[in-house]
């Protein structure tokens, strides 16, 4: 079983070494453990201070692509040079090297095909009230939205098999956390969680602005998968609300007919309106219904994406032998 484990890293050079020089190079069930770090299109010393501190592949972005590309960037990576198990970790030094061992032990036993390193965020003491209230509410919508029972799901340190890989693949252009396990989840793969420890970051973060940038974007993101995979759920829950308004509104003008003797004057207004509800109510459920039939194709093509990325695998590793 080799393991290979990847930075994704932009402008770090001051810390990619004792990030790398703090990564396990043996693992109890593995037969080798290699470091890859993805250099996102850095303007410093990110790659040749990788390679000095012992990284044994170095990959490079031209410019700068962002979060995700460098991640699926490495996750490609791994899988060409024949990872069993890849890990992923960040270039700050927030995550524990020495973690990579109880990340890994799942999927060397063979209990879970992706494992989420938990921060424990409510025993964080670097982290503001405000964030771990917004990390508990995303985690909370995440675990709805996957069926999964990740408590942190926007940790970036984790582990997948080599098939979990191949049946993952990011479209999100900002972070890929989330996206992944709601990926992992909609095609039923085991997720499992093992506790870690996380240290303060030295700087501030350069994937977002701000805590508003971060949460609206990542809502964004939790949204369009859930929507990629579930639509006509997400049809009907949007349906529900005009729905419901229609038939109170009209419910409301047939009691009143009532009342009034069989003989309703005016109430123009509510009848418009809910007929309008009724009749909004009535097209989001067909869009549903048409996005669940295109959310077929989807899985087609998915399932083509993966045979191909197999194949093409299978056949680099005959060449090799």
């Amino acid at each position: 079983m080799k393991v290979i484990i990847q930075i994704p890293a932009f402008n770090e050079a001051e810390t990619i070494g004792a990030v790398i020089a703090s990564l396990p190079r043996a693992i109890p069930g593995a037969s080798a453990v290699e470091v890859l770090v993805v250099d996102d299109g850095s303007t410093d010393d990110t790659s040749a201070v990788a390679r000095a501190h012992g990284a044994h592949h170095v990959v490079r972005h031209p410019g700068n692509r962002g979060l995700a590309a460098a991640f699926q960037t490495g996750v490609d990576t791994c899988l060409r040079l024949g990872a069993d198990i890849i890990v992923n970790t960040d270039a700050d030094g927030q995550y524990p090297g020495d973690g990579v061992v109880a990340l890994v032990a799942p999927i060397l036993a063979g209990q879970a095909e992706v494992v989420i390193g938990d921060r424990q965020v409510g025993s964080v003491t670097h982290f503001t009230w405000q964030k771990k209230l917004l990390q508990r509410v995303g985690s909370w919508v995440v675990r709805q939205a996957s069926g999964t029972h990740v408590p942190d799901a926007p940790s970036g340190f984790r582990a997948f098999s080599r098939e979990a890989a191949l049946r993952l693949f990011i479209t999100a252009e900002f972070s890929y956390t989330l996206e992944q396990v709601i990926q992992a989840g909609m095609h039923r793969l085991a997720v499992a969680h093992v506790p870690i420890r996380c240290a303060p970051t030295t700087r501030p973060s350069r994937l977002y602005r701000s805590t508003w940038s971060f949460v609206q974007r990542q809502a964004v993101i939790i949204v369009r998968t859930y929507a990629t995979y579930q639509p006509l759920s997400t049809f009907y829950y949007l349906s529900l609300p005009f729905l419901i308004a229609g038939l109170i509104l009209l419910g409301r003008l047939a009691w009143l007919f009532v009342l009034e003797g069989f003989n309703l004057a005016g109430h123009l207004q509510s009848l418009v309106v809910g007929t309008v509800a009724l009749i909004l109510s009535f097209l989001m459920v067909q869009f549903g219904l048409l996005a669940d039939r295109i959310s077929d194709n989807r899985r087609l093509l998915e399932e083509l994406l993966y045979r191909q990325r197999k194949h093409e695998l299978e056949e680099d590793e005959d060449v090799k032998t």
